[in-house]
């Protein structure tokens, strides 16, 4: 009966290297300042308003909801988009 290999002893791999810990964190930053949410507030403000002269006037085929409405609406949303990306200029 052949005698069974010896067992080989692994050598210890040294421990990878890492990097020096930074002193401090940076603290994070607002994604969005103050200007952006007032902006957004301006623009659900008229969406809300919007939408409230249009439940005022009870009826489909009326001026507001069919003439001015749909210009305020879009108007609105595309100002909140713009308000979302909005980014002040760095002095």
């Amino acid at each position: 009966m052949p005698s069974s290999p010896k067992k080989q002893k692994r050598k210890p791999e040294p421990a990878a290297k890492q990097p020096p810990a930074a002193a401090k964190p940076e603290p994070a930053t607002m994604p969005l300042g103050a200007m952006n949410y007032l902006f957004i507030a301006l623009g659900a403000a008229v969406l809300a308003l919007s939408y409230a002269a249009m439940y005022i006037e009870k009826s489909v085929d009326g001026f507001f909801a069919l003439d001015i409405a749909p210009f305020t609406l879009v108007g609105a949303y595309a100002w909140i988009l713009f308000a979302i990306f909005y980014r002040p200029k760095k002095k």
